[in-house]
């Protein structure tokens, strides 16, 4: 059992790469394929948002994990790890920015000290009271969450930004007004956030304190 990427490449060699890193449980050894919900949600994405950051000269990987469960966290960040060096083998060194959902997100600010990495985009994060911030400390981080999430908290979430700029790290929140977890309200809000994150991170913008 091995984890799997979903490559959608530019015609021409990319400037950057968005490696997209889908949800979870919080315990499962069940297999990821294409009929896990989280990864279909963020295939979904990656199809919607990949014509758009195509034109900036930037490709869309999108990484499948061994299993679904987050299980103390060991396997889903390996799994990123391994894509990261995937990227480096593949493409050299290439800026990439980490664009998680819910445990995605969480996977993403673990892995964020890895030397391609230039930001990740955090959608509907799950960032547990205590979760550790020194990976990211130096990273961009650009979250969005909604005020109906009932699945990860909005308020966990801006903790996590409080923390983390009061440690020095550079972040914005962006309200996405009272939407739910899965993104299935207002989709077209959480894809501008992607693609508009994502480029901003790989063109080297300033991330200032965000929107609350």
């Amino acid at each position: 059992m091995r984890p799997h990427l979903t490559r959608l490449d530019t015609p021409t060699p990319p400037v950057g790469l968005v490696l997209m890193l889908h949800g979870g449980k919080e315990a499962s050894t069940q297999v990821v394929d294409g009929r896990s919900a989280s990864w279909r949600r963020s295939a979904r994405m990656q199809r919607t948002i990949t014509p758009r950051v195509h034109t900036a000269g930037v490709s869309t990987w999108l990484l499948g994990y061994r299993q679904r469960g987050w299980n103390g966290g060991s396997g889903p960040i390996a799994d990123a790890r391994w894509a990261l060096e995937e990227v480096r083998r593949e493409l050299g060194d290439l800026p990439v920015v980490l664009l998680g959902h819910s445990m995605g997100a969480r996977t993403a600010v673990h892995v964020a000290d890895d030397p391609s990495v230039v930001g990740v985009v955090a959608l509907a994060p799950w960032f547990p009271p205590g979760e550790p911030l020194d990976a990211l400390v130096g990273t961009p981080l650009v979250a969005g969450h909604g005020r109906s999430d009932h699945i990860t908290s909005a308020r966990a979430t801006a903790a996590y930004v409080d923390r983390l700029r009061a440690a020095g790290g550079r972040a914005d929140l962006h309200d996405m007004g009272r939407v739910g977890h899965y993104m299935f309200k207002r989709p077209w809000a959480w894809n501008d956030l992607a693609v508009q994150g994502a480029l901003h991170l790989l063109e080297g913008g300033a991330v200032s304190p965000g929107t609350r």
